[in-house]
């Protein structure tokens, strides 16, 4: 195996907050080493240990409370649209049930699987997906879940053999290469296994019928036949390095962060933004805050560093005019500054702008 990167003890479910300091100060931590296996050519983490994971009502990741994300939604389910209108669907991971209310919207007959589910639609199936739930649909759609697999090939094999083999699958996750062009050290969790790149599904599947880029290039999306899936084999040009300068914005981070008599909050209090509070404040940075518009996390604590939680209305109150907010996701921007009057200095960390 090749090593790309090496993080230690950070926090194993970034999207689960805590109801105390002391408890989110206790959370629990994992290592993170990346590795690229040169025969297949598939990037994961090999010292993740799956026995430290738990996914409960407590894991909070819905990012519908964004009208920028439902836009992002409106857009999957058009290619959803595009390849499988008119057929039965199974949502593997639905979440909270958001993209899954939508499709039903859309009229289409969907049955959900997700363990850390809430609501109370009856076709939702409270659980982690396994063949023995004898769920078969013409169409599969898994945002967001391969990553989350230690063995994304016999997870995917899994699937399509309980599907009787076939089946058409739209497939989502975060994309690797915009994580090493945008030097997204942020973007490194010890719950995302693996990381993925287009030429991956091209490897794994016979025959991938669409494919491309999403929500700003951050993820990347393949719209596959399961009947073709297969062992992926690599070449030489599939080998992958991460950046030299990879980690570099975590120095430049914190000079911004302690370089002027300002108060420093995160916008965004979720993956990003927990694991980018992890790195700066380990090298002495001081947050005041964290605002996030999600609001089963308001009033809560991110994992390992325990910071709080605000809401934008909390948020305001505890900053002045001309205070750094650290912009988590670039996507959110303009968005985030029609929410706070325009009111602060504003640093998106995936680009690296003071704006």
């Amino acid at each position: 195996m090749r090593e790309l990167f090496r993080a230690e003890r950070l926090p194993v479910l970034q999207n689960r907050t805590y109801e105390t300091a002391a408890a989110a100060h206790a959370s629990p931590t994992g290592d993170v080493v990346l590795v690229q296996d040169p025969q297949t050519g598939l990037v994961f983490n090999a010292a993740f240990d799956p026995s430290k994971l738990s996914y409960d009502a407590d894991y909070q990741n819905e990012q519908a409370c964004s009208g920028v994300f439902r836009q992002h939604l409106d857009s999957v389910a058009a290619i959803v649209d595009r390849y499988l209108a008119g057929r039965t669907l199974i949502e593997v991971g639905c979440g909270k049930g958001a993209f899954l209310e939508l499709l039903r919207e859309r009229g289409y007959a969907i049955t959900g699987i997700d363990p850390a589910y809430e609501g109370e639609n009856p076709d939702v199936i409270k659980a982690p997906f396994e063949a023995g739930l004898g769920l078969s649909a013409e169409g599969v759609v898994m945002r967001h879940v391969l990553e989350h697999m230690q063995d994304p090939l016999s997870f995917l094999n899994a699937i399509a053999t309980a599907n009787g083999g076939r089946g058409i699958a739209y497939i989502e996750v975060p994309c690797l290469d915009w994580i090493c062009a945008h030097r997204a050290w942020f973007d490194i969790f010890y719950e995302h296994v693996n990381y993925f790149r287009l030429v991956d599904f091209d490897r794994m599947f016979g025959r991938v019928i669409d494919r491309g880029h999403v929500f700003g290039g951050q993820y990347l999306y393949a719209m596959v036949n399961m009947a073709t899936l297969r062992a992926p084999r690599a070449s030489a040009q599939d080998l992958i390095d991460l950046p030299g300068d990879f980690m570099a914005g975590v120095e430049r981070a914190g000079a911004l962060a302690g370089g002027a008599a300002r108060r420093n909050a995160i916008w965004g209090a979720a993956s990003k933004g927990v694991i980018f509070a992890t790195h700066l404040m380990r090298r002495g940075v001081t947050f005041d805050v964290a605002i996030d518009i999600n609001p089963a996390k308001q009033g809560r604590y991110l994992p390992v560093t325990a910071l709080r939680v605000a809401s934008a209305a909390e948020g305001a109150a505890l900053l002045a005019p001309g205070d750094n907010v650290f912009v988590m996701n670039s996507n959110y921007l303009d968005e985030i500054i029609t929410q706070s009057n325009n009111a602060y200095s504003y640093i998106t960390v995936d680009h690296e702008q003071l704006l």
